[in-house]
Protein backbone atom coordinates (compact mmCIF):
# COMPACT_ATOMS: atom_id res chain seq x y z
CA UNK A 1 0.00 0.00 0.00
CA UNK A 2 1.21 3.31 -0.65
CA UNK A 3 0.79 5.02 3.35
CA UNK A 4 3.10 1.89 3.94
CA UNK A 5 5.43 2.93 1.43
CA UNK A 6 5.44 6.52 2.33
CA UNK A 7 6.00 5.25 6.31
CA UNK A 8 9.00 3.51 5.08
CA UNK A 9 10.29 6.59 3.52
CA UNK A 10 9.67 8.93 6.27
CA UNK A 11 11.33 6.35 8.73
CA UNK A 12 14.21 5.82 6.15
CA UNK A 13 14.81 9.37 5.90
CA UNK A 14 15.15 9.78 9.48
CA UNK A 15 17.27 6.91 10.12
CA UNK A 16 19.62 7.76 7.72
CA UNK A 17 19.40 11.60 9.24
CA UNK A 18 18.61 13.67 6.14
CA UNK A 19 17.29 17.24 6.72
CA UNK A 20 14.36 18.46 4.54
CA UNK A 21 15.51 21.84 5.18
CA UNK A 22 18.23 24.98 5.60
CA UNK A 23 15.09 26.76 7.90
CA UNK A 24 13.71 24.86 10.75
CA UNK A 25 10.00 23.54 9.83
CA UNK A 26 8.01 25.33 11.68
CA UNK A 27 3.82 25.24 11.76
CA UNK A 28 1.83 29.03 11.11
CA UNK A 29 0.42 28.89 14.46
CA UNK A 30 3.32 27.96 16.22
CA UNK A 31 3.44 30.76 19.00
CA UNK A 32 -0.11 31.13 19.03
CA UNK A 33 -0.31 28.82 22.86
CA UNK A 34 1.43 30.03 25.41
CA UNK A 35 4.25 28.71 26.85
CA UNK A 36 2.33 27.99 30.30
CA UNK A 37 -0.05 25.97 27.72
CA UNK A 38 2.18 24.11 25.68
CA UNK A 39 3.83 23.07 29.01
CA UNK A 40 0.54 21.49 30.37
CA UNK A 41 -0.54 19.75 26.74
CA UNK A 42 3.52 18.49 26.65
CA UNK A 43 3.04 17.60 30.04
CA UNK A 44 -0.29 14.95 29.75
CA UNK A 45 1.24 13.66 26.35
CA UNK A 46 4.47 12.25 28.43
CA UNK A 47 2.19 11.51 31.13
CA UNK A 48 0.29 9.04 28.29
CA UNK A 49 3.75 7.83 26.99
CA UNK A 50 5.35 6.89 30.24
CA UNK A 51 1.77 5.01 31.37
CA UNK A 52 1.95 3.18 28.22
CA UNK A 53 5.17 1.91 28.68
CA UNK A 54 4.07 0.49 32.01
CA UNK A 55 5.38 3.03 34.32
CA UNK A 56 3.50 3.57 37.63
CA UNK A 57 3.37 7.41 37.94
CA UNK A 58 2.32 7.22 41.47
CA UNK A 59 5.85 6.39 42.88
CA UNK A 60 7.65 9.19 44.44
CA UNK A 61 10.10 9.14 41.79
CA UNK A 62 8.49 9.21 39.14
CA UNK A 63 5.52 11.33 39.40
CA UNK A 64 7.01 14.88 39.00
CA UNK A 65 9.17 13.32 35.50
CA UNK A 66 5.61 14.60 33.07
CA UNK A 67 6.42 18.23 34.09
CA UNK A 68 9.74 18.29 34.25
CA UNK A 69 10.38 17.12 30.90
CA UNK A 70 7.36 19.25 29.77
CA UNK A 71 8.88 22.54 31.24
CA UNK A 72 12.45 21.42 29.99
CA UNK A 73 11.15 20.91 26.17
CA UNK A 74 9.83 24.57 26.28
CA UNK A 75 12.27 26.30 28.37
CA UNK A 76 15.43 24.84 28.23
CA UNK A 77 16.60 22.41 25.26
CA UNK A 78 13.53 23.53 22.57
CA UNK A 79 14.23 27.22 23.74
CA UNK A 80 16.04 28.42 20.93
CA UNK A 81 12.39 27.94 18.89
CA UNK A 82 11.29 30.87 21.02
CA UNK A 83 12.17 34.11 18.51
CA UNK A 84 12.06 36.55 21.99
CA UNK A 85 15.24 34.07 22.75
CA UNK A 86 17.16 35.35 20.04
CA UNK A 87 20.39 37.13 21.07
CA UNK A 88 20.56 40.66 20.37
CA UNK A 89 23.83 40.73 18.35
CA UNK A 90 25.02 44.67 18.84
CA UNK A 91 27.91 45.70 16.05
CA UNK A 92 30.24 47.79 16.73
CA UNK A 93 32.91 49.67 15.07
CA UNK A 94 36.42 47.95 14.38
CA UNK A 95 38.24 50.60 15.61
CA UNK A 96 41.53 49.82 15.84
CA UNK A 97 41.43 48.57 11.80
CA UNK A 98 41.97 44.88 13.04
CA UNK A 99 41.86 43.04 9.41
CA UNK A 100 42.55 39.50 9.94
CA UNK A 101 40.28 36.54 10.87
CA UNK A 102 38.58 36.12 13.90
CA UNK A 103 37.99 32.87 15.33
CA UNK A 104 36.16 31.55 18.12
CA UNK A 105 36.72 27.94 18.68
CA UNK A 106 35.54 25.02 21.25
CA UNK A 107 32.16 26.69 21.60
CA UNK A 108 30.08 24.19 23.23
CA UNK A 109 27.17 22.52 21.48
CA UNK A 110 24.45 20.78 22.95
CA UNK A 111 21.12 20.18 20.25
CA UNK A 112 18.43 17.86 19.70
CA UNK A 113 18.59 15.45 16.85
CA UNK A 114 15.17 15.56 15.07
CA UNK A 115 14.81 12.62 14.05
CA UNK A 116 14.67 10.86 17.51
CA UNK A 117 14.96 13.69 20.06
CA UNK A 118 18.45 12.55 21.48
CA UNK A 119 20.82 14.53 22.45
CA UNK A 120 24.29 15.93 19.81
CA UNK A 121 27.06 17.24 21.55
CA UNK A 122 29.93 18.50 20.55
CA UNK A 123 31.92 21.92 19.49
CA UNK A 124 31.34 24.82 17.01
CA UNK A 125 34.41 26.65 15.75
CA UNK A 126 33.04 29.81 13.67
CA UNK A 127 35.52 32.54 12.35
CA UNK A 128 34.41 35.54 10.80
CA UNK A 129 36.50 38.68 8.59
CA UNK A 130 35.27 42.24 9.58
CA UNK A 131 34.42 44.29 6.72
CA UNK A 132 34.46 47.11 9.53
CA UNK A 133 32.23 46.21 12.16
CA UNK A 134 32.99 43.37 15.06
CA UNK A 135 30.79 41.52 17.44
CA UNK A 136 30.80 40.59 20.79
CA UNK A 137 32.89 37.06 21.74
CA UNK A 138 30.13 35.93 23.64
CA UNK A 139 27.33 37.02 21.28
CA UNK A 140 28.85 34.31 18.55
CA UNK A 141 28.38 31.80 21.17
CA UNK A 142 24.73 33.05 22.28
CA UNK A 143 24.46 32.73 18.60
CA UNK A 144 25.42 28.67 18.30
CA UNK A 145 23.50 28.09 21.44
CA UNK A 146 20.33 29.88 20.18
CA UNK A 147 19.98 27.89 16.76
CA UNK A 148 21.28 24.93 18.47
CA UNK A 149 18.15 24.62 21.25
CA UNK A 150 15.60 23.35 18.49
CA UNK A 151 15.14 19.99 17.17
CA UNK A 152 17.87 20.27 14.53
CA UNK A 153 20.50 17.99 11.78
CA UNK A 154 23.69 19.27 12.12
CA UNK A 155 23.77 20.70 8.62
CA UNK A 156 20.91 22.55 9.34
CA UNK A 157 22.79 23.92 12.42
CA UNK A 158 26.08 25.05 10.72
CA UNK A 159 24.24 26.96 7.82
CA UNK A 160 21.73 29.01 10.26
CA UNK A 161 24.59 29.83 12.53
CA UNK A 162 26.76 31.13 9.60
CA UNK A 163 23.58 33.04 8.44
CA UNK A 164 22.87 34.56 11.29
CA UNK A 165 26.71 35.94 11.45
CA UNK A 166 26.48 37.22 8.00
CA UNK A 167 23.14 39.10 8.78
CA UNK A 168 24.81 40.25 11.70
CA UNK A 169 27.95 41.37 10.60
CA UNK A 170 26.35 42.26 6.85
CA UNK A 171 29.42 40.14 5.44
CA UNK A 172 29.74 36.59 3.49
CA UNK A 173 32.84 35.86 5.32
CA UNK A 174 31.76 34.13 7.66
CA UNK A 175 32.60 29.97 8.55
CA UNK A 176 31.43 27.53 10.55
CA UNK A 177 32.89 23.76 11.46
CA UNK A 178 31.43 21.71 14.08
CA UNK A 179 32.60 18.49 15.25
CA UNK A 180 29.77 16.11 17.73
CA UNK A 181 28.69 13.22 18.67
CA UNK A 182 24.85 12.00 18.25
CA UNK A 183 23.47 10.02 20.74
CA UNK A 184 21.11 8.70 17.77
CA UNK A 185 23.87 7.28 16.57
CA UNK A 186 26.01 6.25 19.69
CA UNK A 187 23.05 4.62 21.57
CA UNK A 188 21.13 2.96 19.39
CA UNK A 189 21.16 1.67 15.63
CA UNK A 190 24.62 0.95 14.82
CA UNK A 191 25.62 1.95 18.65
CA UNK A 192 28.80 3.58 17.08
CA UNK A 193 30.27 5.03 20.44
CA UNK A 194 33.80 6.11 18.86
CA UNK A 195 32.28 8.11 15.29
CA UNK A 196 31.46 11.53 15.25
CA UNK A 197 29.92 14.00 12.49
CA UNK A 198 32.16 17.17 11.05
CA UNK A 199 29.73 19.39 9.35
CA UNK A 200 31.20 22.93 7.54
CA UNK A 201 29.90 26.16 6.01
CA UNK A 202 32.17 28.66 4.58
CA UNK A 203 31.04 32.08 2.42
CA UNK A 204 32.71 34.58 1.21
CA UNK A 205 36.82 34.42 1.34
CA UNK A 206 36.57 30.98 3.36
CA UNK A 207 35.77 29.66 0.24
CA UNK A 208 39.25 30.15 -1.44
CA UNK A 209 41.60 27.63 -0.72
CA UNK A 210 44.69 29.79 1.57
CA UNK A 211 41.54 31.14 3.22
CA UNK A 212 40.10 28.35 4.31
CA UNK A 213 42.79 26.24 5.21
CA UNK A 214 43.99 28.84 7.73
CA UNK A 215 40.99 28.91 8.92
CA UNK A 216 41.42 24.89 9.93
CA UNK A 217 44.42 25.11 11.22
CA UNK A 218 43.79 27.55 13.83
CA UNK A 219 41.22 25.27 14.77
CA UNK A 220 43.92 22.61 15.30
CA UNK A 221 46.17 24.71 17.44
CA UNK A 222 46.66 23.81 20.84
CA UNK A 223 45.12 26.47 23.10
CA UNK A 224 44.59 23.87 26.20
CA UNK A 225 45.50 26.20 29.37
Amino acid sequence: MKIDNDFNDIDALGDNHIGSSSDTPMREDAFNLSKDQKIDIIKDDVKHIMETLGLDLNDDSLKGTPNRVAKMFVNEIFGGLDPDKKPNASTFENKYKYGEMLVEKNITVYSTCEHHLLPIVGRAHVAYISNGTVVGLSKMNRIVDYYAKRPQVQERLTIQIVRELQNVLNTDDVACVIDAKHLCVNSRGIRDIESSTVTSEFGGKFKEKETRREFLDYIKLDTQF
